[in-house]
């Protein structure tokens, strides 16, 4: 039975400062750091290992990645790194703060942009400071300029289908450390969870969720590892 299991990154700087990220760079804090790492020991105290891994292109996933293998003992993991597993663009709100933006256009607009499935923040503009083209890791990427949790979606699929499912099929034990939103995009995939209800999901920082599932790459089981 494929093992799969999803970390979202530690506390970020931004998740810190209650700003919205996105597609910018940030960096992890003194917490986040030690989240990764109680993940990474927590996974290894009950017997699990990996033989591929998967992150983004962000820091703050790849860094928790890392933290977490070596409190496994496993830094020489395989580990593929891919922007389609970056956290969603949130657009014009990139660098606000969550609750000036709030004051400014409302509690329910920001409710919407945050939480609506398919309705996106306001695009960002060309040459606003947290603008992106120019940043060589996404060269001849067709960088959005605002995401929705369906456009994520759109773009975590593609990627999971033709990359990460054919290693689970051939009995990988796989890892993803990733971002809330691009892996909201995966367990509403797995889980089968409507439109409606997917945006409720909150997926906590540093807490792995493990995933059993059979050939056909349905869910059978899914948990909570510290809860276990």
């Amino acid at each position: 039975m494929p093992t799969l299991v999803l970390i979202r990154h530690g506390q970020s700087e931004w998740n810190l400062q209650n700003r919205f990220t996105g597609w910018w760079d940030v960096n992890l804090t003194d917490q986040g750091v030690e989240e990764a790492i109680e993940a990474g020991k927590l996974l290894a105290e009950k017997g699990y290992d990996f033989d591929q891994c998967y992150t983004s292109v962000q820091t703050r996933a790849i860094k928790t990645l890392d933290l977490a293998l070596e409190a496994m003992g496993r830094l020489w993991l395989p580990v593929e790194k891919n922007w389609q597993l970056n956290e969603r663009h949130y657009g014009g709100l990139t660098g606000l703060n969550k609750a000036e933006t709030a004051e400014k256009h409302g509690d329910e607009q920001v409710h919407i942009w945050r939480r609506s499935f398919d309705t996106p923040p306001p695009p960002q503009e060309d040459g606003d400071k947290y603008d992106l083209k120019k940043d060589r890791r996404y060269a001849g990427i067709d960088i959005p300029n605002t995401e929705s949790l369906k456009d994520t979606i759109e773009r975590v699929l593609p990627y999971w289908q033709s990359t990460i499912v054919p290693d689970l099929k051939a009995g990988k034990r796989v890892v993803i450390s990733a971002h809330g939103n691009s892996l909201r995009a995966l367990v509403k995939h797995l889980s089968n969870i409507p439109d409606d209800e997917i945006t409720g999901l909150e997926i906590p920082t540093g807490k792995p969720i493990v995933y059993e599932l059979d050939q056909d790459m349905r869910e059978q089981e899914r948990f909570y590892l510290h809860e276990r």
